[in-house]
């Protein structure tokens, strides 16, 4: 079995709620009937294996020198890409963009070892409007940084790629919300 595949089954297994009737409540305000609990893979030790391996693979060609997105749903799996890319031998820097600037020493809202004018990808577990994706990009431009693309575990296909596409962004995932309601 692949790693994409392993992953497939572990969010299938752990992450993945469905009820009749829309109660899940998502972070867009929206009630949907179904719900991805990604920290449920993200904070375990195989699924940082697995998302580290396929989130390095995904952002390898952008040529980026870190990945880093909205606390805490990015945190993971900006660590497991560094860990990966590092034993590889072509580190990616994590970098971590808090909600609200800090409110005292420093009060930086970007934390890591990253600089004005190097190139980033924005990553995120799942993304439905794109709007925590949206405020990382934002918080990331004003530092200046180069966001180069926001990748994704899964994409919920409910308006996050178009409105990423309005910033001039493009999305990628791993997967897609169907890919795990259609099987």
């Amino acid at each position: 079995m692949d790693l994409k595949e392993r992953l497939y089954e572990l969010i299938k297994e752990r992450s993945l709620k469905i009820a009749d009737e829309p109660i899940f409540k998502l972070s867009s305000g929206k009630l949907s009937r179904y719900y991805l609990d990604l920290k449920r893979v993200t904070l375990d030790p195989e699924g940082g294996y697995l998302i580290g391996n396929l989130m390095y693979e995904m952002v390898k060609p952008f040529g980026v020198s870190a990945v880093g997105g909205l606390t805490l749903g990015a945190d993971p799996i900006a660590y497991a890409t560094a860990l990966i890319s590092y034993q590889k031998g072509d580190p990616i820097k994590p970098f971590v963009v808090r909600k609200e600037p800090k409110g005292h020493g420093t009060k930086r809202q970007i934390e890591g070892n990253v600089e004005p004018g190097e190139r980033v990808v924005v990553v995120e577990d799942v993304v439905t409007t794109a709007s925590s994706s949206l405020k990382a990009v934002k918080a990331c431009r004003e530092y200046g940084l180069e966001v180069v693309a926001v990748c994704c575990i899964v994409d919920r296909n409910e308006g996050g790629r178009e409105n990423l596409e309005r910033e001039g962004l493009k999305l990628y995932s791993l997967f897609t919300i169907e890919d795990f309601l259609n099987s």
